[in-house]
């Protein structure tokens, strides 16, 4: 099997109802279907245009295309079926639960179908994630496209189909059911980053577009309560009071060191850096504009830059470093928040060493510092990743821990070169440690540089997905992201001792 990565954008191959066309493979049976109350198949779906779209959860460019899907979808209701074939790339990702979960954290309205074994991805030839493919009511693949930017081209398409279909008389208006959406009774929802300041805790509670500022103690970790909400609750993108704040899908998250009275938050969602101020009980933009844009290879001014799924952040010598996942690159803001600087990362998906012009990464998602260089977890090559920061690109210098490639993954402890992670999201230097939430191995596994080797420091499926980790003075706080919650890590003697962080309004 031929894969390539989550690419950025691709043609469409064929879209016009006159053109040749063969009847679209149908869908095999005993397979898990979502998002639905029963299983579907093409033959039932005639009279009405479907559109497929082979994805994998962890894909950024995948995340990148659901708004183009719920546009059709809301412009087609009679007449559009979309339905996710998801194909994954990573052995966590073929779980049927654990699709749900995305499914749940995404928004996603569609049916989906968990092609684990890649039986329907083969049959129509996908090559990429994420691959559409269009079906006109007579059951017939009428055109494919893969990548990120295809609205225009599919809404053309779609908008042919049902034009010539109607007027044939072959298009037979109607609607599937939509299913509930989950309920999740919990003050946070898919959480995905935190820090600590003290007795303050600042949560990305990512799925409520919000973020929770907590007071907290590490002597009584167990408990935590709601200081400050900021943010209404509903995805969006406003300036304004902590009350009138929006965001969107909140990910990376800290408190600025010259002033923890303000912290910065990477509205991932947004594509854009947003500033709270706690004295001034304020939020505003410092970076991008609210619109995805692509890489960045010039210096350009911070406020009027396309930026592409910030994913997290952190300072380090006066400067925002930043962790673009859209374009898998490393930025960084100056201190004057005027200027956007590339770091690293030549926006090709992909683990190279070298210069950092010419480096590439894959989809970074957590920074950390040991002062002088960083270390951030390139979760789509499963690695961890050193960068020594220079006054350029081509000065900087990128270097990998412990990782292989795109398609190198797995559970193992070891010497660097034998252990392996899954889509790793968090990480932190502790020490002369690095700890790292090895997302979709459900652990906490710690790497030391000095030794080259890796460790686990939880067990089996204590954890559903940590995104993130943070430490104390002595007590680490993590985001248990699956499962809705805080969970801190106390070390001791005997192991460390895992919990539950009971957060109270």
């Amino acid at each position: 099997m031929k894969f390539r990565s989550c690419i950025p954008e691709g043609e469409f191959l064929a879209s016009s109802p006159r053109i040749p066309r063969v009847s679209a493979p149908e869908f095999p049976s005993g397979r898990d279907w979502l998002n639905t109350t029963r299983p579907l198949s093409l033959a039932a779906l005639r009279g009405r245009v479907v559109l497929l779209d082979f994805w994998t959860f962890c894909c950024i460019n995948c995340m990148h295309v659901l708004p183009d899907l719920s546009y059709l979808e809301e412009k087609y209701p009679d007449t559009l079926t979309v339905i996710g074939v998801h194909s994954a790339k990573f052995s966590n990702e073929g779980e049927t639960e654990q699709i749900q979960k995305a499914i749940d954290r995404y928004g996603i309205r569609h049916p989906v179908l968990n092609d684990r074994d890649f039986t329907v991805w083969n049959a129509y030839g996908a090559h990429a994630w994420p691959t559409f493919a269009l079906i006109d009511p007579e059951g017939k693949l009428v055109g494919m496209a893969s990548g990120e930017g295809k609205r225009e081209v599919l809404d053309q398409a779609i908008d042919s189909l049902v034009t010539y279909h109607r007027s044939n008389g072959t298009l037979l208006p109607s609607r599937l059911p939509v299913p509930p959406k989950a309920d999740v009774s919990s003050h946070l929802r898919f959480p995905g980053k935190l820090d600590i300041d003290g007795n303050r805790v600042l949560v990305s509670d990512t799925a409520h577009h919000r973020l929770l500022l907590l007071d907290w103690d590490e002597n009584h970790p167990e408990t935590a309560r709601v200081r400050e909400i900021v943010g209404q609750g509903a995805p969006g993108y406003e300036d304004g009071s902590l009350t009138q704040a929006r965001f969107r899908d909140p990910q990376g998250v800290r408190f600025d060191p010259r002033d923890p009275m303000v912290a910065v938050v990477a509205d991932t969602g947004n594509h854009a850096l947003r500033k709270i101020d706690f004295r001034t009980r304020a939020v505003r933009t410092i970076a991008g504009t609210g619109v995805q844009g692509w890489a960045l290879f010039e210096p350009s001014p911070a406020r009027s830059t396309l930026l592409n799924s910030p994913w997290d952040i952190l300072f380090l010598d006066g400067s925002l470093y930043i962790a673009m996942a859209g374009p898998h690159q490393i930025i960084r803001m100056d201190g004057k928040e005027e200027t956007l600087y590339p770091v690293a990362g030549s926006a090709r998906e992909d683990l190279v060493d070298g210069a950092g012009d010419q480096a590439a990464l894959a989809q970074p998602s957590g920074l950390t510092t040991d002062g002088r260089r960083i270390y951030f977890a390139d979760s789509e090559t499963s690695s961890v990743r050193e960068l020594l920061p220079g006054p350029t690109p081509r000065e900087s210098r990128v270097s990998t821990l412990v990782g292989k490639g795109l398609f190198e993954f797995g559970d193992r402890d070891g010497d660097f070169q034998i252990a392996r992670l899954q889509h790793p999201l968090g990480i932190l230097w502790d020490d002369g440690l690095l700890l790292v939430a090895d997302t979709y191995n459900h652990r906490i596994r710690a790497l030391d540089p000095k030794n080259r080797e890796v460790v686990s420091l939880t067990e089996g499926r204590s954890l559903d997905e940590p995104s993130d980790i943070k430490k104390g003075h002595s007590v680490f706080l993590i985001t248990n992201t699956n499962a809705h919650e805080i969970v801190f890590l106390l070390p001791s003697a005997d192991g460390p001792v895992l919990g539950k962080v009971d957060i109270r309004l």
